[in-house]
């Protein structure tokens, strides 16, 4: 998933020549980037308990944290959107190009945002731990679910016990409380 800020605006539509392009789709925004298009979702800014004190240490301890509002990916990049962007795809679960991309490292997905930023005009970064952690609880309109969107995991998520040990195309799952696919799998 990538992330940009509120800062550019978005509303209507624009085209720096480079084969891309974004259009306003009430409070989202759906960008094209050499043919391929791509959704993300207005994230409302909210105060939240991020962390957790039951799982494990690197969750801990419970703490307060308050976002401003931000956009997110609709679901995980795919491997469609990769090679519009990288001219290739890493990727070893291949076969569906609605399939997200795996196989690269920080550096690789910095050098995608880069050339991303560079084909939208826009500023799409990663988001931060807390972006991600707020939007897959469901952001202002969580519902407390264990699973982001679900209490039961096989609606929400793909996983070691119902993936046949692969990835699957995104938004073959249920989405969250925000319209975001695959936060707890995949």
């Amino acid at each position: 998933q990538t992330s940009s800020s509120n800062q550019n605006g978005g509303n209507g539509s624009s085209d720096n020549g480079n084969g891309g392009g974004s259009v306003n789709d009430g409070q989202n925004k759906v960008y094209t980037v050499n043919g391929v298009s791509f959704k993300m979702i207005a994230v409302k800014g909210g105060t939240f308990q991020m962390g957790s004190d039951d799982r494990n240490d690197y969750a801990k301890p419970v703490h307060q944290v308050t976002l401003s509002d931000y956009y997110i990916g609709e679901t995980e990049v795919t491997q469609e959107l990769w090679n519009a962007v990288m001219g290739s795809n890493p990727s070893s679960h291949t076969g569906d190009m609605q399939r997200p991309v795996e196989k690269v490292s920080w550096n690789d997905c910095q050098t995608f945002i880069s050339r991303l930023n560079e084909l939208t005009g826009e500023t799409f970064r990663l988001p931060t731990e807390a972006q991600w952690e707020y939007a897959a609880r469901g952001g202002n309109k969580s519902k407390g679910y264990t699973y982001s969107g679900s209490d039961a995991e096989d609606d929400v998520a793909w996983y070691w016990y119902n993936s046949d040990r692969m990835t699957h195309p995104v938004k073959t799952k249920a989405p969250n409380e925000l319209g975001i696919y695959d936060m707890s799998g995949n």
